[in-house]
Parts: structure tokens; C-alpha cells; sequence
């Protein structure tokens, strides 16, 4: 069974508005929790790059 672990910058609660994260075979899942079905894969490497990148690029 997958643990997933809500994002500190989620709204508080257990409302549908938060991302969720979660270890899996060398990889990190993350989904939303409004469409719990779909979930993506992504590795440890390729998941900062992606925060980095947003980070750096916000408004």
C-alpha cells in the first residue's frame, strides 16, 4: 500500500486541494488529491529540477 504524505503548502484539513507524495521503487509518485487516480512518476533527480525550475521562474 502506498503512504502518501500531504505537501506543507497544501491548505490545511483533509479538503481536495493539495498535492500528495509518496516513495515508490526508486521513483517519487505525486498526485493531486482531487483526481487521486492519476499519478505521476518521477525520480528524485528529475522531481527538483522541476521544483527548481519553478521556483526560479514564478511571478
Amino acid at each position: 500500500m502506498i503512504q502518501w504524505q500531504k505537501s506543507s503548502f497544501s491548505g490545511g484539513g483533509d479538503g481536495n486541494e493539495c498535492v500528495e507524495l509518496a516513495p515508490g521503487d526508486g521513483l517519487l509518485l505525486l498526485r493531486e488529491s482531487d483526481d487521486p487516480a492519476r499519478i505521476l512518476a518521477a525520480t528524485p533527480t528529475g522531481l527538483a529540477a522541476l521544483l527548481h525550475h519553478l521556483q526560479a521562474n514564478r511571478p
